[in-house]
Parts: C-alpha cells; structure tokens; sequence
C-alpha cells in the first residue's frame, strides 16, 4: 500500500457480505494458526450466516476502502447502551499499517449517542490486538474461555453524553 493511498470507512451493507466474508477468512489464518485451530468462529461463519447478522438490525459493519477495495471490517454489536466490537480483519497485503487502528477509533462515530461503554474482545494470545485496543483506550477486564479458546475482553468507557475520538487527541 503506498503513503498516500487514502483509507475510506463507512458502513457496509450485506450487498458486500461475500467480500467481508472472504476478508475475514484470509485475516482469520493468521489467528487459526496462532491458536492451532481451524475452527474458529471467524472462519467457520457461513454466508447466509454472515447476511443474517448483518440484517439484524443489531449490528452495524464497517468497511475500510482503498479506493474499491474493501482492505478491512470490524462488526459492532449494539445492546442498549452497550457496544461489543468484533471480527476486526484486515487483508493480509496491508496488515500492520493502520488500517486495523483506523477502523477501531471510527466505531465510535457509529454509535448510537447513549452507548456508555465499548467492549472488545480478542483472543488471549493475539498480543497485537490486545496492544492495538489498549493504545486506543480500552481496558483489560477478563478472560473468558470458550471451547479451545480463551478470549480477553476489553472495556472502554465512554465520556458521559459526548463520544470521544481519541485519534483526534493525539
């Protein structure tokens, strides 16, 4: 990816599920390997299960574009004043140039305005993730194992009636 290439984000509509789900499957390798497991959720979602969730009124997609291709996604699970953010991919030709951090800190633009907290939840081992959610504000709170995998998740609190950006503060 060249400097000066310019990294769109906005919300992306089940019309776009084949590509968010094949983003994920080659993002998702790299962490199946890590954790010795083909079967993680990431990769064992089907397509009409993928569309169903994204038509479920209940979670907002967003999309990370460089120009018409869609280089990253992050799904955002809203329950009343909760945010869960998960499934955070980046393709694999552009991973570790900030697409992955520019994504995280635009969720918060997505929000609905009571959302008092924001979760996030990675596996334990993922050390760049769990480096990349800390960097943005969000605070180691528990693991919890599921199957052969045990996740970390992650809380950030969001300031009382105004959505912070913290990419804005520096």
């Amino acid at each position: 990816m060249s400097e000066d290439a310019e990294v769109r984000i906005d919300v992306v509509g089940a019309d776009h599920a084949g590509e968010v789900l094949t983003l994920r499957r080659a993002a998702f390798v790299v962490e199946a390997q890590l954790y010795n497991d083909p079967h993680i959720p990431a990769l064992t979602q089907t397509l009409d299960e993928l569309i169903e969730d994204m038509e479920s009124g209940a979670t907002v997609t967003l999309g990370a574009w460089i120009g018409p291709r869609l280089v990253g996604t992050i799904r955002v699970g809203i329950e009343g004043t909760k945010a869960t953010i998960g499934r955070l991919a980046v393709a694999p030709d552009v991973q570790g140039v900030g697409i992955g951090a520019q994504l995280v800190f635009a969720v918060l633009g997505y929000l609905p305005e009571d959302t008092s907290e924001v979760w996030a939840f990675t596996g334990q081992n993922s050390k760049h993730n769990i480096a990349l959610y800390n960097k943005a504000g969000y605070e180691h709170q528990f693991d919890q194992v599921s199957g052969d995998l045990t996740y970390a998740y992650l809380r950030k609190i969001l300031e009382s009636g105004a959505i912070v950006d913290d990419a804005a503060k520096g």
